[in-house]
């Protein structure tokens, strides 16, 4: 390939060519396509798609207007979260090069994510942290869920696999428990709203001991339902304590927050809310063994008291106790009564001393002596009264007194007049005062009509 332009001339005046190879022009042209744009971002609809044996992804990334090649190698295809097909909108990072075999302009893609997954994760990370502000998901809140539940109400979709694990599992487990399926579309827009709408009716009801909220696993854009604001909010406001599992083990969404408890996968919430009726019933039955053995020893100890005690009493004349008994008897009888006549008499005296001193300060007594403490004190009010208005009276005298000597009308009466023009104002000067100006002057006792007659 030859340039085709003449840079110099050469000796004897003949032009010289500088004459470059493809492969120099790619290099050049790769370098200077690296150094303008190192990194890009870039947004369209895939097709194309190839996954030859080596394990890289070659794709063409177009819009309406244009299309580009891209290639993604194997180290960095092997990482996405998502299968990549033709007509899927995806969200690249890539360096913009050349492949220089073929003279083809493309770009090297690092990175490649669902177009909007990164705004949906970024706005997830918003509500969370605005959920956590308001102590949605403060763990003094969280309630503990029954230990053995009587009707369970699993809030999902009625033909998912989610309900099948649950179902299996609980069944299994504790087949005495009651479970109501709610069924609610669990993605797509109308699936937030339906949520909320069968959580206040659950919690409502009052039919349920717990509600669990699920799914089975997805993309983030298909887990979205559980992000929602509302749904949130809904969960927080449920009268009985909600269990949520949405999706995988990796999988985490708001409700999981703000739910009493978080299970990793729909099975995982079920074991948690029912218990294992085979370990339930191995525990029984140990508490019975334990029981029984309990109860043989205690038989057996009072066997063994129960002879001990026959041998003393064979030992032992029963006649003879007796009547020590009943002589030990009639002794406390006789104290008794004794006691009692001593108690009737103190209470007696008693009762004979507070009625003297009752007598000895009888209410009229009390009554009269408070009257004549209220008209003192009713006499000393009116004369305190009766001070401080003089006080006030004469203060307030000499405050009028004091401002009466600044005021304005004090200097009107000492022979002193204010002048004022056509518009009321007060004339403050003579100067641009036109000869015939009326003018009005006012004096202690009333006001004059005056007119200018000279400057």
């Amino acid at each position: 390939m030859h340039a085709p332009d003449d840079f110099a001339d050469g000796a004897g005046g003949k032009p010289t060519r500088h004459v470059l190879t493809p492969s120099t022009l790619n290099r050049l042209v790769r370098g200077l396509l690296e150094d303008a744009l190192p990194l890009v971002w870039i947004e369209g609809e895939l097709s194309n798609v190839a996954r030859p044996a080596s394990g890289h992804l070659y794709f063409t990334l177009k819009d309406s207007m244009a299309q580009v090649r891209c290639a993604m190698f194997k180290t960095k295809s092997m990482g996405l979260r998502f299968r990549p097909a033709d007509g899927v909108h995806v969200l690249c990072r890539a360096r913009v090069g050349l492949y220089e075999p073929r003279g083809e302009f493309q770009l090297v893609v690092e990175h490649m994510e669902p177009a909007g997954e990164g705004a949906l994760q970024r706005e997830f990370e918003r509500l969370k942290a605005q959920l956590d502000a308001e102590g949605l998901f403060a763990q003094e809140r969280k309630r503990p869920l029954p230990r053995f539940a009587r009707r369970i109400g699993v809030i999902t979709s009625a033909t998912g696999a989610a309900i099948r694990d649950v179902l299996s599992v609980m069944s299994r487990r504790w087949p005495l428990v009651e479970v109501e399926v709610l069924p609610v579309p669990v993605q797509g827009r109308e699936a937030p709203p339906a949520i909320v709408s069968m959580l206040r009716k659950a919690s409502a009801s009052g039919r349920y001991d717990v509600l669990l909220l699920t799914r089975g696993g997805g993309s983030l854009e298909d887990l979205w339902a559980f992000n929602d604001e509302q749904v949130a909010r809904a969960v927080h406001a449920s009268a009985v304590p909600v269990v949520s599992a949405v999706g995988h083990e990796i999988d985490f969404s708001i409700s999981d927050f703000v739910a009493d408890l978080r299970a990793p996968t729909p099975s995982a919430a079920a074991e948690l809310l029912v218990p294992d009726s085979l370990a339930l019933r191995r525990h029984v039955e140990q508490l019975h063994q334990r029981i029984v053995a309990i109860h043989e020893r205690r038989l057996h100890t009072r066997i063994q008291r129960l002879d001990h005690l026959l041998a003393r009493l064979q030992a032992q004349r029963p006649q003879a106790r007796l009547a020590r008994d009943r002589q030990r008897l009639e002794q406390l009888q006789r104290r008794l009564l004794a006691c009692r006549q001593a108690q009737v008499t103190r209470k007696t005296m008693r009762l004979d001393r507070m009625h003297a001193r009752l007598l000895a300060q009888h209410p009229r007594q009390r009554v009269a002596m408070l009257r004549q403490r209220l008209e003192q004190h009713a006499l000393q009010l009116r004369h305190m009264t009766q001070h401080k208005l003089q006080r006030d009276r004469l203060e307030l005298q000499h405050v009028a007194r004091a401002m009466h000597a600044v005021s304005p009308l004090a200097t009107l009466e000492r022979g002193y007049a204010i002048l004022f023009d056509e518009q009321g104002k007060v004339l403050r000067s003579a100067q641009n005062m036109a000869v015939d100006t009326p003018l009005r002057a006012k004096l202690a006792d009333g006001d004059l009509a005056l007119r200018v007659s000279k400057k």
